[in-house]
């Protein structure tokens, strides 16, 4: 016996073996289509006893194995059912005779046989033949299964009549002697009369008994039997017989102990009606004991009498620890024989199913072991594989997955071996799937995000490279590319920096004819692939989601603000919705994003390749909201630190946003990256509320833009700095051009201005401004242009800074109210021929200091489109730098007697403080022209008015006792002072000053 049944289990030795083959041309579908019925009848309860038979169906069996019948005779085909087509009467002779000689290839075994014709009809089908059957076709062949039945009980019939005929042999006949195949030459011309010849025939009748009784389910007489061929077969030292008995008598031991079987087939294989005593399914418990056998039941069943004291003092079964001592004797008897290596081997399997049901792991590895070095002829590939697979599946059987995955990986080789002709690569990648549970590897990466990594990295690197190249030759490019994805995303940490770069060098050649996706990948046996997204290439560390920019983030109206207030509960305060408030709140943060805007999303990553990272359209994954991302390309130095990235969107719709991850394409794989299945990533939220589109407002001024800037208070951000210059009494137009740029149109603007925190004090309005005719122009429809005029008047008190003005008193004139010590007298002459040549750089170390600063903010509350009907608005501002320059100084005014009461002169002494050439003029008065820092006096003439002066102390100037008229009155008839300044360049600036000083 050459061909191993390694499918082969303790309990087949009580089962009859029937083979089922085509005869001539059936298709393969039709066949198995009626086979799987025919095995449907795998167990039949005989109606005139009570016992019951077990079928063993084969489609293929070797006939060599046929002649090892009488060493275990459920080795031995015992029936015959053939299936074959046939449509016409003219070819039933032939198929006929086809069946004939199929029969005469089992002919001296065979107990019955039966051929089963499929769509032959007429004259010939009505005839009736005990060993066949008609049927119309494959689908009208409802009694298959009852043909099969009375098959069953007639193969019962005849095995029931061997039975007796071989148990009731008496001792006198002469016993044949029961050979296997290679020891019939060893016993020619030995002495038939020896009592030792006799005794081996006798052991051998009685383990060929005991198969017998088996067959029939009579399993305590098999016991019985087993039990005294051994005894005889030890005598003797007929050891290849004897291990057959120990093995007969473990078979018999198991079925009693284990009634659901050890080849793990569904259902129990409990004995139906069988001899045994209802609580032997009880009785499988390790160190059960021996029961005793009844000897009269023997006798009934057909064992000679005289053996009944023998039969008396025998044991009935064999305890579970001493069926494998007896598996292990039997083997040991087996590796005697060098032509036995098949029963060896099969005994190995056998007992090894039977220690995994006891959990006996080591035990039944021990007998594996010595599965693999058993040596059999020269198997060929087919074999090998087929030994290969069974060794791991009986690894698994008992929990050695690794080793398990070991031998289905060899199996997975051997698939592909250099000596086949066509290597079987579906099956070899097959088999290779088959491994990874057992070296505790899974495709689905998620399964490497929980903890430290298991399992051998080397070991699993090199299985996902088989892998790839087998799927490679296997013409699935696809499937190619997702196994080395996988590899490069699990196995990144252990990769060396060469094979790094030659793993994605790999990926990319491989990418280029077949990019890697996101889709599950279906293989023809049912097993889906996930996808494998790159969250390794680049590494994110950091995620967080940036509010607007402040001159776009959105505020709600204070009016509106506890309108959205829940209403559910009628108290003014409930725990229950403080609590919900507060998890509602940690889940969401505490900015809006607007519908149309873009939005900003920050990430930190770093390259963690020993090269250059180049990442290609990444973008942002989100959820609840429709969300238009904008794709970008990065490209991150090799092994480089935390390195920032900002991927931008704009959220197409209102509500509630989240972000769940982003997307990439890196080597030509398109991922896309969850922040759950990240490890380590910190994020401050995730989800965000998206309000209804504002317009967006634009502004741009006259002035020029300014490098100061403001900082107010509040901390709000200033967008646009401006600056200007003047002089103090100087008044300057600011035009700022308000230009929609959003999409919404602009109803609604509200300008406010505010003063920063000054110790100057100023006079007047700093800033002016009419807006009804800005609002004349709502609302401002997208890309249209609205314009504002702001008045800026610097009118600031300088009468403190005593370095700007000089002693007088040299000249004969007298200053009131300022005192003369000044560090710049000397500098600073009266009049232009007097002063020394470096007039000009003392005039310039002045400048700093006698400068004064103004700073204010003018806010522009702006809405309008859908955000306005939900009450939202957006704020800009612009933030005014104004640097004074002192113009011109009244060092004295005084008034002269006048010859009316209607008509006034005042006395003013006039000091030009700038570095410009000034001209002074007041209504009907002559113009009187000032050099740079020069002091004059003049006198003007006015008329009064009808009633006459009113004599009051003006509180802008100190006045000398005798000096006291009304200046404040003077002044407002006199009206503010104007004053051209004439620049060398000519420009021509219009500067108001008031005789108080002001």
């Amino acid at each position: 016996m050459s061909v191993p049944d390694y499918m082969q289990c303790a309990e087949d030795h009580q089962t009859l073996l029937v083979v089922v083959q085509p005869v001539g041309i059936v298709s393969e579908e039709n066949f198995f289509r009626i086979y799987k019925r025919i095995c449907s009848v795998s167990q039949l309860s005989m109606r005139d006893s009570q016992r019951a038979l077990f079928i063993r169906y084969r489609h293929h069996y070797p006939p060599e194995n046929n002649e090892w019948g009488d060493f275990q005779t459920h080795r031995k085909v015992v029936g015959l059912i053939t299936i074959t087509d046939c449509f016409s009467a003219k070819d039933w002779p032939q198929t006929f005779e086809k069946f004939h000689v199929q029969k005469e290839i089992y002919g001296s075994t065979l107990y019955d046989s039966r051929l089963f014709v499929f769509g032959l009809q007429g004259e010939v089908a009505e005839q009736p033949r005990p060993d066949v059957a008609f049927y119309p076709s494959y689908e009208d062949c409802d009694s298959v299964e009852k043909c099969i039945e009375d098959f069953i009980e007639s193969l019962f019939i005849v095995l029931e009549s061997k039975r007796l005929d071989r148990a009731t042999d008496k001792s006198g006949d002469k016993i044949p002697l029961l050979c296997v195949p290679f020891e019939k030459k060893d016993f020619v011309g030995l002495d038939t009369d020896s009592r030792h010849y006799k005794k081996r025939c006798q052991g051998r009748m009685r383990k060929h008994v005991g198969d017998l009784c088996l067959q029939a389910g009579m399993l305590q007489d098999s016991l019985v039997h087993y039990h005294m061929s051994v005894e005889l077969l030890r005598s003797v030292n007929d050891f290849l017989w004897l291990g057959a008995a120990l093995e007969g008598l473990c078979s018999a031991s198991v079925i009693y102990h284990y009634p659901g079987g050890t080849g793990g087939k569904t259902g129990a294989r409990r004995l139906q009606g069988s001899s045994l005593p209802a609580e032997a399914a009880n009785r499988h418990r390790p160190g059960a004991q021996e029961v005793l056998i009844d000897p009269g039941a023997l006798t009934t069943n057909g064992i000679n009498p005289d053996t009944s004291a023998e039969i008396g003092r025998a044991k009935n079964c064999l305890s579970p620890e001493d069926i494998i001592d007896k598996y292990k004797e039997a083997i040991s008897y087996y590796s005697k024989y060098k032509n036995a290596g098949v029963i060896e081997l099969e005994a190995c399997v056998k007992a090894v199913r039977v220690l995994a049901i006891q959990k006996r792991s080591m035990e039944a590895s021990e007998f594996l072991q010595n599965a693999v070095y058993i040596n059999l002829r020269q198997l060929s590939e087919e074999e090998k594989i087929q030994r290969y697979s069974i060794l791991s599946e009986l690894y698994e059987l008992i929990g050695f997955h690794r080793k398990s995955a070991f031998f289905k990986r060899v199996a997975a080789m051997q698939c592909v071996a250099p000596s086949i002709s066509e290597p079987g690569w579906r099956a070899c990648y097959k088999l290779l799937l088959e491994t990874l549970p057992g070296y505790s590897l899974s495709l689905d990466p998620k399964d490497f995000n929980k903890g430290t990594h298991r399992g051998w990295a080397a070991v699993q690197m090199r299985l996902l490279h088989e892998l790839v190249y087998a799927s490679r030759r296997m013409g699935n490019p696809a499937l190619s590319v997702r196994h080395l994805s996988f590899l490069l995303q699990t196995m990144l940490d252990f990769l060396s920096d060469q094979e790094k770069k030659d793993v994605t060098q790999s990926l990319e050649n491989y990418t280029s004819k077949c990019p890697g996706t996101m889709e599950l990948l279906t293989l023809p046996d049912g097993l889906m692939l996930p996808p494998v997204p790159f969250t390794k290439l680049p590494i994110v560390k950091h995620v967080k989601l940036l509010s607007l920019p402040t001159s776009l983030r959105p505020q709600k109206m204070k009016s509106l603000l506890g309108q959205n207030m829940s209403t559910k509960s009628p108290f003014i305060y409930s725990p229950i919705i403080a609590h919900n408030r507060g998890e509602e709140k940690n889940k969401k943060i505490d900015f809006q994003w607007v519908q149309g805007d873009v939005c900003e999303v920050q990430l930190m990553v770093y390259n963690p390749m020993p090269f250059e990272l180049r990442v290609e359209n990444m973008g942002l994954l989100t959820s609840g909201v429709e969300f238009e991302a904008l794709p970008a390309a990065l490209s991150l130095p090799a092994e480089s630190g935390l390195y920032p990235v900002t991927l931008v969107g704009v959220p197409q719709t209102t509500g509630t946003i989240t972000v769940n991850g982003y997307r990439t394409t890196v080597f030509g794989i398109f991922s896309d990256c969850l922040l759950d299945n990240l490890l380590g990533v910190k994020t401050s939220g995730s989800t965000v509320e998206v309000i209804p589109a504002l317009p967006r407002l634009q502004i741009s001024t006259s002035l020029p833009r300014s490098a100061h800037s403001l900082q107010p208070s509040s901390g709000d951000e200033i967008s646009t700095n401006v600056s200007v210059q003047l002089y103090n009494g100087e008044t300057q137009k600011l035009i700022i051009t308000l230009e929609n740029i959003g999409m919404e149109p602009l109803e609604t603007l509200e300008v406010t201005s505010k003063i920063l925190s000054t110790k100057e004090k100023l006079y007047g309005d700093f800033l002016s401004w009419k807006l009804e005719e800005t609002l004349a122009q709502f609302p401002l429809q997208p890309g249209k242009v609205a314009t504002l005029a702001v008045s800026i008047k610097a009118k600031l008190d300088f009468s403190c800074q005593e370095n700007l003005l000089q002693d007088l008193s040299d000249d004969g004139l007298s200053v009131s109210g300022f005192p003369l010590s000044s560090p710049f007298r000397q500098v600073v002459r009266p009049r232009m021929e007097s002063r020394p040549a470096t007039a000009s750089e003392g005039s310039k170390v002045g400048d700093l200091s006698h400068l004064k600063t103004l700073e204010a903010v003018l806010s522009f509350k702006y809405s309008g489109g859908p955000g306005h009907v939900e009450g939202y608005y957006r704020n800009l501002s612009l933030g005014l730098h104004v640097e004074v320059e002192p113009s011109v100084f009244f060092t004295r005014v005084s008034t002269l007697p006048a010859t009316s009461t209607r008509q006034c002169h005042l006395l003013l002494d006039i000091f030009n403080s700038t570095e410009h050439e000034l001209t002074v003029s007041a209504r009907h008065n002559e113009e009187l022209i000032l050099h740079a820092s020069e002091c004059q006096r003049c006198v003007w003439a006015q008329q009064g008015p009808e009633e006459g002066w009113q004599c009051l102390e003006g509180p802008g100037i100190r006045l000398h006792e005798e000096e006291r008229v009304c200046v404040k009155v003077a002044g407002a008839v006199w009206g503010p002072l104007p004053i051209i300044c004439l620049s060398p360049r000519g420009y021509r600036r219009l500067v108001r000053v008031c005789a108080e000083g002001c």
